[in-house]
């Protein structure tokens, strides 16, 4: 199995307390469209530590794309530069116009990483569900890493079980290491320790994973591996980690 950047577990090591995680994030303003006259969304990207809501910088992605039905849609053009977290970020506007299972993916550009002596690449995806449409979420979309749901990746309330399979060049990840973080956007949580910050699941021999997600709000899974190619830094080869990350919106029952 390829594992995260070595270095990372240098400076975990090298310090008191845990090194927080990376993460690629692709956040929708809605989960599920229900009213026609609520279709246009705006899908949010960013790249941060999402619990303590550090950010960092991240330049225009190498590609932003929609899959519905299998197929694939270029919407990079409509990315317009923002802030979050006060580094740079980007924003897309989308109008959903039928039913259907809405998959946002974002590739970024490599990302240097000196505290970890590695770049990091994360393929980040999120989904939408529109108007009853509920077919296609557990499908493959061929990334080169990626996170395919067994547990309907929408639709779910805050204390549900999350299982999710990793995937690398098409084939399961025995044993990948899952980390998981909250978007604690409203500031609503603080972690108890450092170590309540980002928590950690291991997947079994077919690369499946299990998580309970306690309250509600954006979560945040990502699985961790690194490249067999390396990349040039300063003349020099470095690792690539690659991330698989999937978001995904629990909710709370409507009180009546």
């Amino acid at each position: 199995m390829r594992k995260p950047c070595l270095a990372a577990l240098v400076i975990m090591f090298a310090f008191s307390s845990p090194a927080f995680a990376h993460f690629g994030m692709v956040i929708p303003s809605k989960g599920v469209i229900e009213d026609k006259k609520a279709d246009a969304i705006s899908v949010e990207l960013s790249f941060s530590h999402p619990m303590e809501m550090v950010g960092m910088p991240l330049v225009k992605p190498k590609a932003f794309q929609v899959f519905v039905d299998g197929k694939a849609e270029d919407i990079s053009g409509s990315l317009q530069a923002v802030k979050v977290m006060k580094h740079d970020a980007w924003k897309a506007q989308y109008t959903v116009k039928r039913p259907g299972v809405y998959q946002f993916v974002m590739e970024p550009q490599p990302y240097w990483e000196p505290a970890e002596d590695c770049f990091i690449i994360h393929y980040a995806k999120a989904y939408v569900a529109a108007f009853g449409e509920g077919e296609g979420w557990d499908v493959p979309l061929g990334l080169k890493t990626e996170i395919v749901p067994l547990t309907r990746p929408f639709g779910n309330y805050a204390g549900n079980v999350f299982q999710g399979q990793v995937m690398l060049d098409g084939k399961p990840v025995p044993g990948a290491e899952v980390e998981v973080e909250y978007y604690n956007k409203d500031g609503k949580y603080s972690a108890p320790d450092d170590y309540m910050v980002t928590q950690v699941v291991k997947a079994d021999a077919n690369g499946i994973f299990t998580y309970g997600v306690p309250f509600a709000g954006w979560w945040g899974f990502a699985a961790l591996n690194t490249a067999d190619a390396k990349m040039k830094h300063d003349g020099q080869d470095k690792d690539v980690e690659l991330g698989a990350v999937i978001w995904m919106e629990f909710v709370s029952p409507v009180k009546k």
